[in-house]
């Protein structure tokens, strides 16, 4: 039955006394609204409190005794609203139930669909502007009537890689409760990551003295310089700084081609991350030399690949279908013989790829901005010295910045970097999304 608004409020309270949370009036009134509509949308940029809101969302259903779906769109994004919730995340191609089928033109269908939809109460979809336009299509049909749907997501991200920019329209329809969160909360404040975001996104230059603790500029104006310092930073400085491995630190760049591409940094890093050596077996196929722990991306959807998870005993515990463009992981086993590759993706996922199936993955020492979306790494290093200016904006350098969990560097011209801020265009998708919307809602 529909509550009122001053009964949920009550409940509310009893709930932040009980989990010893403090919520703001703009969250609290996120959590009703959730509870109200049917649709929810909540935005906001890091440090904003979307995480508070989605676990006070996910106690409030569960008190009620409701049953709740959490998913995000890709693996990683998953396992950090795992980790942040408490409570089981997926990606929502698993929560659909992404199966092979010989007789679909694509190769897959979703067996969780309009004639067997999803049975939860409440879906609660995280990383909302990475979805693409086929996702939300097939996720939608999977939602019956009366189950609610809060979608949650910052819409400075870059759009997805996909089709379609399905955050944005969606808010833009204006058809759905949309709240968004503008205010950076104390705890956010201490980190220059965050404020530093913010500043950016408003199209103001953030402070580039070297006085924070974890947001740094090295002003180098020579490509040997950078490389030089990247590999120093890597291998010596920032892992003992964030308290990480060498291999858990990202270099971001705005571009695959040019000096600080990802082409001409990969091999690079390569050869001083993961350098030949006797006991690991590596393989060369096209350009790229691969190399048992070596860093590799998938590089495109492939929704037939099948990952199995393993026990420490090497006992397979769970298995799926789906390995998606932007999935990291690392090169575990090279076997010759039988001519296989086998990658771990998100530290769990197994995967093993057949030699002429290696077009598909790529060395990630070096990833685009644009792949690295919907990740967190302890630290990112991004090298910014000359390029295209369409390529360098302001939503790209937003993008880049909110990767980094304890640390950001960058590395390059301070003038590229004021021109990025200043760059406010981006690359505009022209979608029929909002309209369609505004049509069937009137």
């Amino acid at each position: 039955a529909d509550e009122d608004e001053g009964v949920i409020l009550k409940k509310i309270e009893a709930l932040e006394k009980s989990e010893e949370i403090e919520l703001e009036d703009l969250q609290k009134e996120a959590v009703v609204r959730a509870v109200m509509n049917g649709i929810t949308v909540i935005t906001g940029g890091p440090g904003t409190g979307k995480t508070t809101i989605i676990n006070m969302i996910i106690r409030y259903f569960e008190l009620e005794g409701l049953s709740i779906s959490l998913a995000a769109p890709t693996g990683r994004a998953a396992k950090r609203m795992t980790e942040a919730t408490g409570a089981e995340a997926s990606t929502i191609q698993r929560m659909l139930h992404l199966s092979v089928s010989d007789s679909d033109d694509k190769g897959f269908y979703y067996a969780t669909n309009e004639d067997n939809p999803i049975e939860s109460d409440v879906v609660i979809i995280d990383e909302m502007s990475m979805v693409d336009l086929p996702l939300f299509n097939a996720l939608l049909k999977a939602i019956p009537v009366g189950v609610r749907l809060i979608m949650v997501g910052d819409t400075n991200q870059l759009p997805s890689v996909g089709p379609g920019a399905v955050l944005k329209d969606v808010i833009s329809s204006g058809c759905f409760t949309v709240v968004s969160l503008k205010k950076i909360f104390r705890q956010a404040e201490l980190s220059d990551i965050v404020v530093n975001a913010h500043k950016i996104n408003e199209g103001r230059y953030p402070v580039l003295d070297n006085k924070s603790r974890d947001f740094f500029f090295l002003e180098r104006d020579n490509v040997e310089h950078i490389l030089n310092n990247i590999i120093h930073l890597i291998r010596e400085k920032l892992p003992k700084y964030v308290g990480a491995r060498p291999g858990d630190i990202q270099v971001l760049t705005p571009m695959r081609k040019g000096s600080l591409g990802v082409e001409a940094l990969n091999p690079i890093l390569q050869r001083y991350l993961n350098p030949a050596d006797s006991s690991k077996r590596e393989y060369e196929v096209r350009d790229a030399i691969f190399r048992e722990g070596d860093k590799v991306m998938q590089i495109k959807n492939n929704y037939r690949l099948e990952w199995e998870i393993k026990s420490k005993y090497g006992i397979p515990i769970d298995k799926g279908l789906g390995i998606f463009n932007g999935d990291m992981g690392i090169i575990t086993e090279i076997d010759t013989f039988n001519e296989t590759l086998t990658v771990i993706y998100d530290g769990m996922r197994s995967v093993v790829y057949p030699f002429s199936g290696l077009d598909e993955i790529e060395h990630a020492y070096a990833v685009t901005i644009h792949k690295s979306q919907g990740s967190e790494y302890p630290a990112v290093i991004i090298p910014l010295l000359s390029g295209p200016r369409m390529l360098f904006n302001r939503n790209l350098l937003y993008t880049g910045v909110t990767r980094a969990r304890d640390c950001v560097m960058l590395l390059g011209s301070r003038e590229r970097i004021y021109a990025m801020i200043d760059n406010a265009d981006e690359h505009l998708r022209y979608t029929g999304l909002a309209g369609s919307i505004k049509e069937m809602y009137g």
